[in-house]
């Protein structure tokens, strides 16, 4: 087994020969010690910590960063002038008052973000192959446009479908351009998959939403190849942590992050024990943040990786924003072989479901629907397959209708 491609990545970025923990750990301190001198010169948003850090531990005493922050205060954090910033991502926060949250990146934070999407396309894209790209293209260094970038530089083609086609424009796709790879969402993976059948594709990397274990395994058993999870955010450059052939956690691009995992009261939680993401853009040109509490729930995983590289490995994330309730209703209703999509809305105190579901399938799956989904039989639509249908959410999965808080 070849060892992760973002351990080279991280020795030739960082001029480093090897990469032990006590390597990483060090060069970390480097450069958050870098960061923590630059703010306290120039009187940035972290002016009041400290200048210097004696080890690694001590950042566990500093404050948070949150996303509320980020909105009110990101001028004061931003350390590039205007002129240097290549790209600007902008999210409402939540509720519906309040400015939105905007990060900034200059075209070396872009260029960071191409190498590790190499450093993870590489255990599943070659030279010669064609990769269906169904992520959002949203203008010049957008995430669709980097994770495109990244495939031509491995010396494959890249198909820039974006989000939004029909279930015939993708199989007519398959069809004509057989693509053997696919980057994209989980659950629109495993729709087209139930819908068209793998075709000509053999390996996927999912990322951008949540990936419950009942889509994992039902997309792995339908490709018959094991998928390869990513994890990224604005906050991190949209590239984090990327998925070896060991399939044991996701490398995080450590000589950019720093991760912690905290419990509800902020305290430091050990490897194996899921927690909350807290992590310190070392890294980042233009906007570097110091802990930042990601809202996405995870843990860090033990030891060393089969692979050979003893770079830090994120177990499964849990996305945050709420989302937990979507994520519960996919593990039961995608556990249904023959449902290809549905989309979940409040009704009163129950839920309203509109499902797709392969043709003849109707009748009897309409029942299991609303069992798994808790509601009743008549607040759910079941509609046969057909070619002018596409997905019910063109993005990331959530309930219709009001928060979900759970």
């Amino acid at each position: 087994m070849k060892i992760t491609g973002l351990e080279a990545l991280i020795k030739e970025q960082e001029g480093l020969e090897r990469l032990k923990r006590a390597d990483i750990e060090t060069l970390q301190l480097e450069k958050l010690n870098r960061l923590l001198r630059l703010e306290k010169e120039r009187q940035g948003f972290y002016k009041a910590l400290p200048e210097r850090l004696n080890k690694l531990s001590e950042l566990a005493a500093l404050p948070f960063t949150t996303a509320e922050d980020l909105s009110r205060h990101g001028g004061a954090m931003l350390l590039r002038s205007q002129a240097e910033i290549q790209r600007v991502l902008t999210e409402a926060t939540s509720g519906t008052t309040g400015p939105a949250k905007r990060v900034f990146y200059t075209r070396g934070d872009c260029e960071n973000t191409v190498r590790l999407f190499m450093a993870g396309l590489s255990e599943l894209i070659f030279p010669g192959g064609r990769t269906m790209i169904c992520m959002p293209f949203s203008g010049p260094f957008g995430l669709g446009e980097l994770i495109a970038e990244a495939v031509a530089r491995l010396g494959a083609e890249p198909l820039k479908l974006g989000l939004g086609l029909s279930y015939g424009a993708l199989g007519e796709i398959l069809r004509e351009r057989r693509p053997d790879t696919f980057v994209g969402m989980p659950v629109p993976l495993l729709s087209m998959l139930r819908a068209l059948g793998p075709g000509s594709l053999r390996r996927a990397l999912v990322s951008g939403d949540a990936c419950p274990e009942t889509v994992t395994r039902a997309a792995e058993m339908l490709l018959g190849e094991r998928l390869f999870p990513h994890y990224g955010s604005r906050e991190m450059g949209l590239g984090g942590a990327v998925c070896c052939q060991a399939h044991q956690g996701m490398h995080l691009r450590e000589n950019h992050v720093i991760a912690e995992i905290v419990d509800e009261a902020g305290r430091p939680l050990p490897p194996g024990v899921r927690g909350e993401l807290v992590i310190s853009t070392i890294g980042m040109e233009a906007m570097p943040l110091i802990r930042y509490r990601t809202g996405d729930f995870t843990s860090v995983l033990p030891g060393s990786c089969p692979c050979g590289s003893e770079i830090l490995r994120l177990d499964s994330v849990c996305r945050g924003g709420g989302s937990g309730r979507m994520r519960e209703l996919d593990e039961r209703l995608f556990a249904l072989e023959r449902l290809v999509d549905y989309r979940a809305e409040r009704d009163g105190s129950g839920l309203r479901i509109r499902a797709v579901v392969l043709p003849g399938a109707e009748p009897e799956i309409k029942e299991r629907i609303a069992a798994a989904a808790d509601t009743g039989p008549e607040k759910v639509t079941a509609e046969p397959l057909r070619p002018e249908m596409g997905l019910l959410y063109p993005g990331k999965r959530s309930l219709i209708g009001g928060l979900d808080l759970s």
